[in-house]
């Protein structure tokens, strides 16, 4: 992922204007680099290093959505509509 497309995704998706680490940019950058991985898997199914790499983008970013359903389920709805996730 380049620097431009993450920079994209902090704007759209920050709370207020210096926002970098808030749980939505940090899922929502996941959230894109979970499905650049899937795509070059789909390519180079026998790429172990990489699936791993996924699956702990996977688990990181379930807790950090199972984290924000916990203090703001609002938010939390709000995020996974906005990035096509499922419950």
């Amino acid at each position: 992922m380049d620097t431009t497309t993450k920079q994209e995704i902090k704007t759209e998706y920050a709370t207020h204007e210096n926002d970098t680490g808030s749980v939505e940019v940090q899922v929502a950058i996941l959230t894109a680099r979970i499905r650049e991985l899937t795509e070059h898997l789909k390519i180079h199914k026998k790429d172990n290093s990489t699936r791993r790499g996924l699956q702990n983008m996977v688990s990181r970013r379930r807790r950090l959505l199972n984290y924000l359903d916990s203090r703001d389920h609002a938010r939390y709805l709000d995020l996974i509509q906005k990035l096509g996730l499922r419950r």
